[in-house]
């Protein structure tokens, strides 16, 4: 097969034309590594490559497969990470100088399970987290490399939507896997909290941090999910909820499902109007595909913002507190200014905080007795331009900035710890990809994964791809 053809082909096929011996996982794996080489340095989407031990896992990959031995679900597939995932023997740094030099000696839980089930590691990914800078530049959005990727696993959404990998490993903590996917044109989960495990991933708030998939279709994201969710004894915060085979709920038509669409997050006074009529039309698509759509009112979502700021950066000031006391330039302006400030919220504010989520989070969970799952935008806009500098020196960019965290849509399902998942929607007048983000009740990701994948099967959203310039 042609390498261009080759590193455009869905996860779910690569798996199968691998077991079915079409595809040699060695071939494979060259294929990304010579897109990596050709247009990773315009994009930064990796900071570190593991091209030796990549090609020696291919290779064993190859003779498994001649011998006939039982083949995991991920078997030769390449797999990259964000950094903010241990890795066996590898250096993980989440963005920070201050782990420049922290080698772990075991993989994270999902990196392990993903390895187990015979996917091939073939590189960390670009993040904005704890880094003052990029390490390797700012990552670039491959529809636009003015424009950024949004939030912190920016790396990961690029590389899948440049297919500079097959499948990607995010985290989210407000949105940090479905903005950046969603700007980039592809598919990204937020598991329920709880449902995979965060053994081995670095932490910013260990009450919302969530590691999920990122691919280029949902079967991808419910092949990858499958793999690396149910309980881990290595984090005693997993659920032992049983783990469904997600690609089986997976089906054409949303014949009976009850879909309400989110009116609070559709106002144009705070969402693009572009955005807003991508995401009715998509509500119209699936009205088509036999489901009952209606419009749903949620006054506590305009309400939910500071809540969630207070909570995550109490969390995340408390995390790093001998980082910003002793070296607070090796964390990211935006960070740095958000914790030192949480670190001056008295007691009293966090309490009434966690009063409020907890209230927001019962409000939100009775909304599916009367809906199977709820849509909204997943961006309130398209894709930011690149500013290189974090540092807000004037009222009005504080303004500015504040009003771009109130207004994210992301937030609902973060506070309230349930699953979410955007998909591609469209494209805006000058070409760059739009959201639809899909939520649902907690551990229903298999009524998500249905609705998206009906969707997605029923447009060609998801067969776009940007085109690249080498450098």
């Amino acid at each position: 097969m042609d390498h261009e053809m080759l590193t455009r082909t869905t996860a779910t096929e690569l798996v199968s034309l691998i077991a079915q011996q079409q595809l040699s996982p060695v071939e494979i794996v060259e294929a990304y590594f010579e897109r990596i080489d050709r247009y990773d340095l315009l994009l930064s989407s990796y900071l570190n490559v593991c091209r030796e031990t990549a090609l020696a896992e291919a290779h064993a990959a190859e003779r498994a497969v001649r011998r006939g031995v039982a083949l995991g679900p991920l078997h030769g597939l390449p797999i990259a990470v964000k950094d903010q995932f241990a890795t066996r023997n590898l250096r993980t740094t989440g963005g920070s100088t201050g782990l420049a030099d922290f080698v772990p000696t075991e993989d994270a839980t999902v990196v392990a399970r993903a390895r187990e089930a015979g996917a091939i590691l073939i590189g960390k990914h670009n993040m904005a987290a704890l880094g003052d800078r990029f390490k390797v530049g700012e990552p670039k959005n491959p529809w636009d490399i003015t424009r950024s990727a949004s939030g912190s696993s920016t790396g990961s959404a690029i590389a899948v939507a440049a297919s500079l990998c097959a499948v990607s490993l995010g985290e989210d903590t407000g949105g940090s896997i479905r903005l950046p996917a969603a700007v980039t044109g592809i598919v990204g989960l937020r598991p329920t909290w709880g449902r995979v495990s965060r053994h081995g991933l670095l932490p910013l708030c260990w009450s919302m941090d969530t590691a999920g998939p990122m691919t280029r279709t949902v079967e991808d994201a419910a092949l990858l999910l499958n793999v690396i969710a149910g309980y881990d004894p290595k984090d005693p915060l997993t659920s032992r909820q049983p783990v469904p085979n997600y690609r089986q709920h997976l089906a054409p038509t949303l014949g009976g499902l009850r879909i309400g669409l989110l009116q609070q997050l559709l106002e144009e006074s705070v969402i693009s109007p572009e955005v807003t009529r991508a995401v009715r039309l998509a509500g119209s698509q699936m009205e088509r595909l036999g489901a009952t759509v209606t419009e749903v009112s949620v006054p506590m979502l305009k309400g939910i913002a500071p809540v969630l700021l207070v909570i995550s950066g109490s969390q995340g000031a408390f995390n790093y507190h001998d980082l910003l006391r002793i070296r607070p330039s090796e964390i990211s302006p935006a960070l740095r200014r958000g914790w030192f400030v949480a670190s001056l919220y008295p007691a009293q504010a966090l309490l009434k905080a966690n009063c409020l989520r907890a209230i927001f989070r019962q409000e939100w969970t009775k909304l599916f007795d009367s809906y199977d799952a709820l849509i909204s935008p997943t961006t309130p806009d398209i894709a930011p331009k690149i500013k290189y500098s974090g540092i807000i020196t004037t009222r009005g960019e504080a303004e500015q900035h504040l009003a771009a965290l109130v207004h994210r849509p992301t937030l609902a399902a973060s506070l309230a710890g349930t699953p979410a998942l955007t998909i591609p929607c469209g494209f805006s007048t000058n070409n760059l990809p739009l959201g639809l983000q899909i939520m649902t009740a907690p551990w229903r990701e298999d009524v998500m994964l249905r609705v998206g994948y009906a969707y997605e099967q029923s447009t060609l959203w998801h067969q776009q791809r940007p085109t690249l310039v080498e450098r």
